[in-house]
């Protein structure tokens, strides 16, 4: 039986520190392996049939890390959009970035648009890079912009409102919620990222670190995925398997 593909699949890329000391390295050449497992989980991710692939790449508290390590990840980000937008521009992937975008450099933020504005059109995979990111930060701030809403069209701020209006403020507007969320690393938290989104999503915590991760891990998590009964909050579905491995119908 063929498996079904998740439509959007996010991924909190962790493990890149843990991945160099293992190996006697400094940090940062574990990030510059993730920008490899990057690529490749960007490759597999299109040649499977996912739509929606968004990455955690650097959340909002991750300014206080030290100096050294900060510059080091705002090279790999330059290094990344320079030598990537063409790349996937040809393979007809759309780059979007969400965040907020102006605590980085001028010359970052000229990159970011750059890439945007050349893959705007391009209707393949959709690639989503969170950066300078929080959750919290995205729904205080849509929650914020739908009230301003509500005044200024004299809309009843009533949950009929919220429910028709909000998610358009969100960063992720027009984009389906994720299907699949996957952190590598071990660790099983979701770390502030897409609060709103992924109330429904399956999540998958792998101890895989991120700068070994690529088709083979993607695959296994899509396999996993297909193994889940998602019902929303629903009852189970009929044939379903439960936790004890037999089907139910209750």
């Amino acid at each position: 039986m063929s498996q079904q593909i998740p439509q959007h699949i996010a991924i909190i890329m962790d493990g890149n520190g843990r991945w160099a000391q293992s190996r006697g390295l400094v940090r940062s050449m574990g990030h510059r392996q993730g920008i490899e497992a990057l690529k490749k989980t960007v490759k597999a991710a299109g040649t499977i049939g996912v739509q929606y692939l968004t990455l955690f790449g650097f959340s909002s508290e991750n300014w206080s890390r030290p100096v050294e390590e900060v510059s080091e990840l705002m090279r790999l980000l330059r290094m990344y959009l320079r030598a990537e937008t063409a790349e996937l521009h040809r393979n007809n992937i759309q780059l979007r970035i969400i965040g907020d975008r102006s605590a980085f450099a001028a010359d970052i933020q000229k990159l970011i648009e750059n890439a945007e504005n050349l893959t705007r059109d391009n209707d393949g995979l959709v690639v989503t890079i969170a950066l300078n990111y929080g959750g919290r930060h995205e729904i205080l701030t849509a929650a914020s912009a739908w009230a301003k809403m509500c005044v200024d069209k004299n809309i009843d701020p009533d949950l009929a409102s919220a429910e028709e209006y909000f998610p358009g403020f969100l960063m992720t507007d027009g984009m389906p919620d994720p299907d699949l969320l996957i952190r590598t690393s071990g660790e099983t938290r979701i770390s502030n990222f897409l609060l709103w989104q992924c109330s429904y999503s399956e999540m998958i915590f792998t101890k895989t670190l991120w700068p070994d991760f690529g088709e083979v891990a993607l695959q296994e998590a899509i396999t996993e995925f297909n193994h889940r009964d998602r019902r929303y909050g629903g009852l189970q579905t009929e044939g379903a398997i439960d936790e004890t491995g037999q089907g139910s119908i209750s």
